[in-house]
């Protein structure tokens, strides 16, 4: 057996004949993977001093991979999370090689058998109105890009949208009239229709009149016309928020991301009084329990529930020192 040539084959095969071809997958988790094997290959390539396309399954195995883990979370600085979703790619590209070669069948199990890594679940972080309002304003609405700018940010608290659907969003996928809403595709292909306020529509009309009207022109194009990536997203988002902390200085104690905007627009949601149920439906998410954090990110519905515990001869509310030393101390 020829094991340089069918490990080639093997990746080749995963992703054209399993992914593709069996189960359909969308191209974020396609690209997802492609990514995960990319970091794998470059750091079998300094570890082995290999070329990828000379690597062999035996150079794969349980202890290695274990190494590429360790490496991810060390050297690249990858949470837990992070190393978690790239083992889920390994596994499943093991569990296609245990069915195609079971010659590796006993290698297999040993990579299969490593485990995903516990972590801590941190309260999520959103921003307040007037946060809200300062990143808002913040891009240059003289210029072409810091008009595509404001309008990106303003769907994106307002809609909750994930970036790779923000990105991914087309002219034929927004509607302006009677009714007006956007149409998008998240994780598992399962489509959706959110609703627009009439600010957003009205700054999405205006900027539609500096941009093609083909219908598969992306929403938020760059400057050569094309989507967006990720990574220029992120950019964006942060370059702007260090430009909004001069008007409103709690954002510099924030690292402001595309999804912080995400879990910003459910707490708008939920503070006003929005069911979780219809929340779930909004964002998109598989189940409504992956609603529940933002209950527990939400500090004024413990106030409303610990204001009702409250004797009848105390006043409610959360202890604020009257002195400025032990106000220092209560923060630290």
């Amino acid at each position: 057996m020829n094991t340089k040539a069918n490990f080639s084959a093997l990746v080749q095969g995963f992703f054209t004949d399993r992914l593709l071809r069996q189960r359909r997958a969308s191209p974020h988790t396609v690209a997802g993977y492609r990514d995960t094997f990319r970091l794998l290959l470059h750091f079998a390539a300094r570890r082995l001093g290999k070329v990828p396309s000379r690597l062999t399954l035996e150079d794969l195995d349980a202890a290695f991979i274990g190494d590429f883990l360790d490496h991810l979370e060390k050297e690249r600085r990858n949470s837990a999370r992070s190393r978690n979703t790239r083992l889920a790619a390994i596994h499943a590209f093991f569990h296609y090689v245990s069915f195609q070669e079971p010659a590796y069948a006993e290698q297999c199990r040993r990579i299969l058998a490593i485990p995903s890594k516990r972590y801590g679940r941190r309260l999520i972080e959103y921003l307040s109105k007037e946060e809200i309002d300062a990143l808002v304003a913040a891009p240059d609405k003289t210029t072409w890009r810091g008009r595509r700018d404001h309008a990106l940010l303003l769907v994106a608290i307002q809609t909750g949208l994930r970036v790779s659907e923000l990105i991914g969003l087309q002219r034929n996928d927004v509607i302006l009239g009677s009714g007006a809403h956007l149409r998008c595709e998240g994780k598992g292909r399962k489509q959706r229709c959110t609703p627009l306020r009439q600010e957003a529509v009205a700054v999405l009309a205006q900027w539609f009149r500096e941009c093609p009207a083909e219908p598969a022109t992306p929403v938020f194009p760059s400057s050569r016309g094309r989507s967006l990536s990720r990574d220029a997203v992120e950019r964006l988002v942060a370059r702007h928020q260090r430009t909004a902390e001069r008007q409103c200085p709690s954002l510099k104690g924030k690292k402001v991301t595309p999804h912080v905007l995400r879990h910003t627009a459910a707490m708008q949601l939920l503070q006003h009084g929005i069911d979780r149920s219809v929340i779930a439906l909004w964002l998109g998410h598989e189940s409504v329990e992956t609603t529940q954090m933002y209950l527990h990110a939400d500090l004024r519905l413990k106030e409303e529930a610990l204001s009702r515990m409250t004797p009848l001869d105390v006043q409610p509310g959360r202890f604020r020192p009257d002195d400025t030393v032990l106000a220092f101390l209560e923060g630290l």
